[in-house]
């Protein structure tokens, strides 16, 4: 095969990735493609350019479509202060979303708890797999069902979301406490 011009689309790295997500190795691939494991290994470097024929048989082995490997990656930029406001029911809390509200892998929310701020005093629980949350400024309690952790900054505490908790700034006097919360996957 001969070099890919200088402007042909970079999708080594896609396919490699695609493969190594569904644990295949490079012979697999090339046994179910009836194509050379070198080919396949060059493809994967960018260093040959597929017929469309191969570029197909490759992608129906990884499950994926051949357009994905054209596809700018989605990403979505949120700048300081800039998240969307959400309200999970707390009081004295400003709640940011970091994360857009098509993602549903992940939820990350920016928590800015005033002093005397809750999560309430019944304990809730969040649709989610597990719950992530991580302390940057203040100190901050999480109460579970049958113990508590007290959170200062730069402390990181996981536990199941299905598990019945709250939260409230344990910091004292007047400082406010502020949080990343990750949710997985999104409730």
């Amino acid at each position: 095969m001969a070099q890919p011009p200088a402007s042909s689309a970079a999708i080594g790295g896609r396919l490699r990735a695609a493969r190594q997500a569904r644990g295949l190795t490079l012979q697999q691939v090339a046994d179910a493609t009836s194509l050379n494991k070198g080919f396949i290994s060059r493809l994967e470097r960018d260093e040959v350019s597929p017929s469309v024929a191969s570029l197909v048989a490759i992608c129906e082995v990884l499950g994926i479509r051949v357009g994905e490997l054209f596809e700018p990656p989605a990403t979505s930029l949120v700048r300081a202060g800039e998240g969307r406001p959400i309200n999970f029911g707390g009081s004295k809390v400003n709640e940011l979303l970091l994360t857009p509200g098509t993602q549903s892998n992940l939820q990350v929310i920016h928590s800015t708890v005033e002093p005397g701020g809750t999560g309430g005093d019944e304990l809730y629980t969040l649709d989610c797999e597990v719950e992530f949350v991580y302390v940057t400024r203040g100190r901050l309690r999480i109460t579970l069902s049958d113990s508590s952790v007290l959170l200062d900054a730069g402390d990181a505490f996981t536990f199941p979301g299905r598990e019945p908790h709250t939260w409230a700034n344990a910091g004292a006097g007047d400082e406010p406490c502020q949080v990343i919360w990750v949710l997985a996957p999104a409730p």
